[in-house]
């Protein structure tokens, strides 16, 4: 029936498409051909009817191919004109499926319960029986039971669940090729990549077989990231698992079990090469400033690091050499794969070359921009120098008075001459809080327990004027005192400081009550900023009530000491670290001069020279070591107040001794003191991670004449640990003393912050 329909437009199509190339074959013009959508015709007539061809055309005669009887005998009989079955309409889908699922309900056997038929669903499905229990109405009426007495039994599985991926590996790591790519570089590819390999963190043990291929899929990835930061763009990275057999024994019987190999394989392929640099920036002062700078050179290798390095170079170095607003452009880099050659562009902006100019603030102030110039290390009319201003950015975060600060230059269009303008440094304040609560405590056998805390407003009298009150609270000492103290007081790093203080000792050597009150100005080092030459003068005034061994009287006595004095010192340091020094040296110089106020007055001097080095053995050894000598010059031992002679022995002295312990003693081996001492300290320090070791000898000795003799030297030794953090180390160190005499401590303990020196 459908290809009865079909006939007649197959037979329209033809003629139709004879008649196009007839006419063609006439002459008329042929149009292109064009693509025309199909429209569904409205009657067979319509699309079988052709174009009428015009009245004065005439058209040959065209014998037929073959003639219409022909053509019905070669087409075999499909079906009879008359059939019925074949003639009727066809009937729809939904018609077709009801007809369908009928006969198959018809045919198949009818569902019993306990030998009753159960009927057909009113839509005309059948019931499915589940199981073979019988299932009856009054059961599917019937309510669910409640969820907590619903009876649930474990599924038993006829097969145990194979569960081998779920189950623990362990595996080896093997690395193919890549000793090909270690050869041509200065990096140890195969230590780096063991270092950040997923492989390798996970110690040779996966919980299953999907974490161990998630971890070779992982450092496939990387060591691909690693070949190409080195150079190797075309490199070829094959991950697999090995499987091979091994015996185990496991409860003392031998098994069989797969061994694990986690491969992967490396083909580095080409190392490509810079063959150019190109560097396109506008002329600069000098003129190959950048050029001169870049650290990058034709036929290296191109790995990314010394690429990253050598453009961070040029960033930092323009800044430096008065071009604040450089800026470094993004790389291309083309490569040849033909030859393994890499050319490498860089657009650099270099900005205008600048000076410096005023200084601006803005925010929420500590102090004035005046107070700013003090801190700055430049002036207006120097050339722009980023140094500079890291070095003012780092004296502001000192002076512990802001919460953050910022320093950055501003372009104005001054014109400074020489094809240079002027920039305005705007420094962005936010003031942090002025108080600061703080607390220290430190304990040493024959010094006590002592603990220290402090109250102290930073900026009480802008800028910089800060008041700190104090006390101290010990076993052997107690005191309170004030100080008024002025930072960067007219010119950089500059500190004068009030104090007045009044405390009690009580030990072995003495027993005082003494008032202080001192001014003095000091240009000192601070764990922020360290300075090379320190220096320090000023003036004290000392009232204190002390006691004294009286050989004539043989008993100690009291008597009232009111002294003046005058001190100056100067220091010298070439380390690298004010807290915890590595190397270098520091060598610094007391000397105070003052006399007695009480009677007559009873001039002299006192001086003291300390030296420390520190040298390097390696990475984490450090040897250390230092020299003090001391002398009083002109006031004989018993005109001198006991708090003002000479002690050796404790932490920061002579470890393996108590506090003050050596030098001459009384009767009741208690120290007296001299007028003159000497100390030497050698340490051999080892650091590992945040935690270190020390092992120490120390000497020293303290001398009745003004001179030291260096003479019966006394000697500890110990062993110390060491704590870093981030402020400086904290020390604990245990000594003995060597040819240990009665009354000696065995044992001696000091625990500080800081290194002993």
């Amino acid at each position: 029936m459908r290809l009865a329909r079909t006939r007649p437009l197959l037979i329209a199509s033809a003629s139709a498409c004879c008649l196009a190339w007839s006419t063609a074959a006439i002459g008329q013009p042929v149009e292109p051909p064009q693509v025309v959508p199909t429209v569904e015709p409205a009657s067979e007539a319509a699309i079988a009817a052709p174009t009428p061809p015009p009245p004065d055309v005439s058209f040959p005669e065209v014998a037929p191919i073959i003639s219409d009887e022909e053509f019905e005998q070669a087409i075999p009989q499909i079906f009879a004109e008359d059939d019925p079955e074949l003639n009727r309409p066809l009937e729809s889908i939904a018609d077709f499926e009801k007809r369908q699922a009928a006969d198959a309900a018809a045919d198949a056997p009818t569902p019993t319960v306990e030998g009753v038929p159960v009927p057909a669903l009113a839509d005309g499905d059948a019931w499915e029986v589940i199981g073979d229990a019988p299932i009856t109405d009054s059961q599917l009426a019937a309510p669910l039971p409640p969820l907590e007495n619903f009876d649930v039994e474990p599924v038993e599985f006829a097969e145990a669940e194979d569960d081998r991926e779920n189950v623990g590996v362990t595996y080896t790591v093997q690395v193919n090729g890549l000793a090909a790519a270690d050869d041509s570089t200065d990096v140890d590819l195969a230590d780096l990549f063991g270092d950040l390999s997923a492989l390798y963190d996970g110690d040779g043990k996966a919980d299953n077989a999907a974490m161990l291929r998630a971890r070779l899929s992982a450092d496939g990835e990387l060591m691909q990231r690693i070949l190409a930061s080195e150079g190797y763009y075309d490199a070829v990275v094959d991950t697999r698992i090995d499987r091979g057999e091994r015996e185990e024994v496991q409860a003392g019987q031998p098994r069989q079990r797969r061994a694990i190999t986690a491969v992967i394989d490396v083909k580095p392929g080409t190392q490509y090469k810079l063959a150019e640099i190109i560097l396109e920036a506008d002329p600069t002062v000098p003129p190959n400033l950048i050029a001169d700078n870049f650290p990058l050179s034709v036929g290296e290798p191109i790995v990314a690091q010394r690429v990253q390095g050598a453009e961070a170079a040029i960033a930092l170095k323009l800044p430096e050499e008065g071009y604040p607003f450089a800026e470094v452009g993004q790389r291309d880099i083309l490569l040849d794969g033909a030859t393994g050659d890499g050319v490498y562009t860089l657009p650099v902006e270099i900005g205008k070359r600048s000076r410096f100019g005023g200084i601006d603030t803005t925010g929420d102030l500590a102090f004035d921009a005046e107070h700013v110039e003090v801190l700055a290390r430049f002036k207006r009319g120097d050339l722009y120098d980023s140094r500079k201003v890291d070095d003012l950015r780092q004296a502001l975060v000192a002076t512990g008075l802001f919460a953050t600060v910022a320093a950055e230059p501003q372009p104005t269009g001054e014109s400074a001459g020489d094809d240079t303008e002027y920039v305005t440094m705007l420094v962005t304040q936010q003031a942090g809080p002025p108080r600061t609560l703080a607390a220290s405590a430190g304990y040493g056998t024959g010094e006590g327990l002592r603990v220290e805390g402090s109250w102290t407003h930073r900026n009480l009298l802008p800028p910089e004027g800060a008041l700190i009150f104090r006390g101290v609270v010990g076993t052997q000492e107690q005191g309170i005192g004030a100080t008024l103290r002025r930072s960067n007081a007219g010119r950089r790093d500059r500190t004068v400081e009030l104090v007045a203080e009044a405390k009690r000792s009580d030990y072995n050597a003495f027993n005082a009550i003494t008032g202080r009150i001192a001014a003095r100005v000091s240009y000192d080092s601070t764990p922020i900023w360290q300075k090379r030459f320190t220096y320090a003068f000023g003036a004290e005034l000392i009232a204190t009530s002390e006691d004294d061994y009286d050989f004539a009287r043989a008993e100690r006595s009291r008597d009232f000491y009111t002294i003046f004095g005058l001190t100056g010192q100067i220091g010298m340091d070439r380390t690298d670290s004010l807290l915890d020094p590595t190397k270098g040296f520091r060598v610094t110089a007391l000397i105070q001069p003052e006399g007695s106020l009480a009677g007559r007055f009873s001039p002299y001097a006192r001086a003291r020279l300390d030296v420390s080095g520190y040298y390097p053995v390696t990475d984490n050894i450090v040897l250390a070591g230092r020299v003090r000598a001391g002398s009083i010059l002109g006031a004989a031992r018993e005109r001198l107040a006991p708090s003002r002679r000479f002690y050796a022995g404790g932490g920061g002295s002579v470890r393996g001794f108590g506090y003050q312990e050596l030098g001459p003693k009384d009767p009741n081996l208690d120290p007296i003191g001299g007028r003159s001492v000497a100390e030497a300290a050698f340490e051999g320090r080892y650091r590992f991670g945040n935690f270190g070791v020390v092992g120490f000898v120390d000497a020293g000795q303290v001398y009745r004449g003004s001179t030291p003799t260096f003479s019966d030297l006394r000697f500890g030794a110990g062993i110390g640990a060491r704590y870093y953090t981030n402020f400086g180390p904290m020390r604990l160190d245990v000594a003995t003393p060597i040819g240990r005499k009665p009354g000696e401590a065995l044992v001696s303990v000091y625990v500080s912050i800081g290194q002993a020196f």
